[in-house]
């Protein structure tokens, strides 16, 4: 992670616990973690093969 990166981190107040917590959470839709998706909530997929179920939105478990 780059310095400006984890600078952002700490001054937003948010802890490294809850920012873990919430990319560990699951979509409902494919099963894959919310940082599977980008930021338009499309999965990419894991592991280089990418998301067979057409998920185009991270819907949290």
């Amino acid at each position: 992670m780059t310095s400006e990166t984890e600078s952002k981190i700490r001054e937003s107040g948010i802890s490294t616990a809850e920012i873990i917590s919430h990319f560990r959470e699951k979509c409902k839709v494919c099963g894959h973690h919310r940082i599977m998706h980008n930021e338009l909530g499309v999965c990419e997929g894991v592991m280089n093969k990418p998301c067979t179920s057409g998920c185009d939105i991270f819907d949290p478990e």
